[in-house]
């Protein structure tokens, strides 16, 4: 219906335009006009009575207008008659309604088009897409089943009841249970949450829409509560349903609060999804789930009971998870005889199901360079390398001083690190240049583990600063390649004070600033639960734990010197050294841990 009243405004304009005329005439001041008259160069002359305008053509063809003041009009006109002009006279002049909105119509339209546009925006009229859901429908179902899941058998066994309660609600009806209306899927990025969506709508063979929560948030107010309602709209008339809205917390952010704390086109989407969530029927058959790795700034109103009924933690995947990943990924790739996923799976703790699928993709491109016909452990190694430390920067080419200050600088870490009691064995020392890093060394523990011993802790720091102490003693000086280390050790150590109470001076005390963000929606800014003097002791506990790793380091490295000669000679021959070298490296060291 907009459409056409749009379209007839349009239509009048341009007939009114059309029949105001072609081009302007000129226009002539009363000198040039007595001139041309007396010159004979006037054909025609039409007097208006309204306005005492003249208009008419000149011998040449042009239209000219002039305006004569009442008091030279009969001048005028005898000096047309006289000079054998053909004059008439215009009985009627041009309407003033019609001369308005010839001048003014086309700015009047403009600014009515946009009018209807801003009001169907805000009122969530669909005959503009503005006001439209961006939701992708995946088909009548996903072709996704939880076979397709690994790695996650807790959140597949949660979800399967969303399941049956899509596939049988009757049952469940029958004994008085209400169904959930929410299913919020919290985790780091990449653990499958999007995919354990998917396949809960492929097994119950309902229609999946899924849309990102920031295609709700526009420059315009009232469109994201406009996407809203239309969106709630499709999947009822689909039901039973799943609306998936990945990254909720771009929408669903604490509301009332950030800088200035106020109302915004954001916080209205969120109470318009508040209050479709309020009205949802128990028996639609649509069920919202949501994914976040961010849950701690969500709203409250969001996470309560009745709206997100149930919170399923989707984590990173464990060993045996990890290797049921892996064989997920390898199930269409032509994998050699000697890769033993089980390795794979060893090496790679902390790792989730997207960066899992990327080596096994990296490693299939690998074969690929090569020209090999299957994925051999070589090309899976490499792969792995590549995702955990970047690419090989072959085109990087050290000086020799540089080259052996980062032989030491790594061999300083793999010293450290083997001889510390409760440290991650250490797998593979290199100084080939990777991403940012000239040389790096990999650590992988033996199986996973949830919580750390403060003995576990110190340890890392004084391995993170072996590559330091070990430039300082055997150059007598220290680069700039230790940035990485300082700043990771220092973080662990100010953790292990205010966070871990693992100083006997702080206690066991939690003195972290306010983790309240004002861009994410919470505290004005941050501010400090503890004084200045404890703030001053924090510090001193830092710097002293730091002290105490970088001398451990120093011992080892003091008492052990002969290794880290060997290991060094052995990385600038070689340039990567695997388990097995470092093996045998580290058999040569006296009094060499078991």
């Amino acid at each position: 219906m907009v459409v056409v009243v749009v379209a007839l405004v349009v239509v009048v304009a341009v007939v009114l335009l059309l029949a105001r005329g072609g081009e302007d005439p000129d226009e002539l001041s009363l000198r040039d006009y007595r001139t041309q008259v007396a010159d004979g160069q006037v054909d025609t002359a039409e007097i208006g009575q309204e306005s005492n305008s003249i208009t008419g053509k000149l011998t040449n063809g042009t239209e000219y207008r002039t305006v004569i003041p009442q008091e030279y009009a009969d001048e005028i006109t005898t000096l047309l008659v006289d000079n054998d002009v053909d004059v008439s006279a215009d009985n009627e002049d041009e309407p003033a309604l019609q001369s308005f909105l010839s001048d003014y119509l086309p700015t009047l339209v403009i600014l009515g088009i946009f009018g209807v546009f801003l009001y169907h925006i805000q009122t969530g009229g669909r005959s503009t897409a503005f006001g439209k859901s961006r939701a992708k429908r995946i088909k009548d179902s996903p072709d996704v089943r939880f076979s397709d899941v690994a790695g996650a058998d807790e959140a597949v066994e949660e979800l399967g009841e969303i399941k049956d309660f899509l596939e049988r609600p009757e049952r469940f009806a029958e004994l008085g249970a209400k169904i959930p209306r929410g299913v919020l899927l919290v985790g780091p990025p990449g653990t499958g949450k999007t995919l354990l969506a998917k396949a809960v709508a492929g097994e119950a063979g309902v229609p999946f829409f899924t849309i990102a929560g920031s295609d709700f948030v526009e420059m315009f107010v009232g469109v994201g509560a406009a996407r809203v309602r239309d969106l709630f709209r499709q999947a009822k008339a689909s039901a039973p349903a799943i609306i998936f809205v990945d990254e909720i917390d771009a929408v669903g952010r604490h509301r009332g609060a950030g800088v200035g704390g106020g109302h915004d086109e954001r916080e209205q989407t969120l109470n318009q999804l508040l209050v479709e969530m309020d009205g949802f029927d128990t028996e639609s058959g649509v069920i919202l789930m949501a994914a976040t790795n961010r849950p701690d700034i969500l709203d409250p109103a969001l996470l309560r009971p009745g709206r997100f009924d149930r919170q399923v933690v989707v984590d990173a995947p464990d060993l045996q998870g990890r290797k049921a990943i892996l064989d997920v990924h390898a199930r269409n790739k032509p994998m050699g005889d000697g890769v033993d996923l089980f390795v794979l799976a060893r090496r790679t703790p902390g790792f989730t199901g997207a960066d899992l699928a990327n080596v096994v993709n990296e490693a299939a491109l690998m074969c690929g360079r090569r020209r090999g016909e299957t994925i051999e452990m070589r090309d899976v190694n490499e792969a792995i390398d590549r995702v955990m430390a970047g690419p090989e920067r072959k085109s990087r080419i050290m000086s020799d001083r540089e080259k052996s200050i980062t032989a030491y600088h790594e061999s300083g870490h793999a010293l450290v690190g083997h001889v510390i009691p409760d440290a991650d064995p250490i797998h593979k020392v290199s100084i080939v240049a990777r991403g940012r890093a000239l040389g790096w060394t990999l650590a992988l523990p033996t199986e996973d583990r949830q919580s750390h011993s403060r003995r576990e802790l110190t340890g890392r720091i004084a391995m993170l600063l072996g590559g330091r102490t070990a430039e300082e003693l055997v150059f007598g000086e220290i680069t700039t390649g230790a940035y990485d280390d300082i700043e990771r050790a220092t973080r662990l150590a100010r953790s292990m004070v205010t966070e871990f109470g693992m100083s006997d001076v702080i206690g066991p005390q939690r003195l972290t600033a306010s983790a309240d963000e004002p861009f994410l929606g919470r505290e004005g800014a941050n501010r400090s639960d503890h004084s200045e003097d404890v703030a001053a002791l924090v510090d001193a506990e830092v710097k002293r734990i730091l002290d105490e790793a970088h001398e451990t380091a120093r011992s080892i490295l003091t008492e052990h010197r002969p290794t880290l000669e060997l290991l060094a000679a052995r990385l600038i021959d070689q340039e990567t050294l695997d388990e097995d070298a470092l093996a045998e490296v580290f058999d040569t060291m006296a009094g060499s841990p078991e």
